[in-house]
């Protein structure tokens, strides 16, 4: 047995995470008309919000559901499989799904999205890969995430989340602002641990001006 090389275990892992920060600092330069298109959609929703995606990507999901309600836009994850066994039941007209997957070509997800637009929701499709059955079933596509060699191997979605992840962080930190909502609000919601410890907040959130965009208006089905 060869003596355990300290160094090369080091350099291994800081390449890893050098290639995954490039990744999510990438996100940025993605950012285009798709990004203010979704603020407007999310920002107009009369409905629920809904996040949803399928192994790693929901676990992104999950968490960019939270950060959106901690933000003060309410949301809540449905996982695929839940939703196709029934749970499917609490979208309705008005909704809209954001739907996180990397490569778009899952069953469950495509399945998801179509039924979620058969009920009257809309959905954001949001992915690495810009042309699969998803995003022309989607009423919206965002492509973020697409910086090579961010997924160790091309295979396991490693960078590729995080770059999803970050990309809900900008939408979170643009509706907040929009919305004006308050950093009392948030800790009025955030009672728990550290958060709920502090007695000084932040100072107010600028206000950003965004204009709501309804679902039927990006469909054209408006008069």
């Amino acid at each position: 047995m060869t003596p355990m090389d300290e160094q090369a275990v080091l350099t291994l892992a800081r390449e890893r995470i050098a290639t995954e920060g490039s990744g999510v600092s990438a996100v940025g330069d993605e950012l285009d008309g798709s990004f203010v298109t979704a603020a407007r959609l999310l920002y107009g929703c009369t409905g629920k919000v809904f996040v949803s995606g399928s192994g790693t990507s929901g676990t992104v999901a999950r968490r960019m559901a939270h950060i959106f309600a901690v933000t003060g836009t309410p949301a809540i994850y449905l996982p695929p499989m839940d939703a196709l066994h029934g749970t499917l039941g609490v979208v309705t007209k008005g909704d809209i799904v954001v739907v996180i997957s990397k490569g778009g070509g899952s069953d469950e997800i495509n399945d998801l999205v179509q039924r979620a637009k058969d009920r009257g929701a809309g959905v954001i499709a949001l992915t690495c890969t810009p042309d699969t059955p998803m995003t022309r079933k989607a009423d919206l596509t965002v492509v973020a995430g697409r910086t090579p060699g961010v997924d160790l191997g091309g295979m396991i979605a490693m960078g590729s989340t995080l770059a999803h992840g970050a990309w809900g962080d900008a939408m979170a930190t643009v509706l907040m602002s929009a919305r004006g909502y308050a950093w009392e609000k948030v800790h009025h919601t955030h009672p728990g641990g550290a958060v709920g410890a502090k007695t000084t907040l932040p100072t107010a959130v600028l206000r950003l001006a965004l204009e709501p965009l309804s679902l039927a208006a990006l469909r054209g089905e408006e008069n």
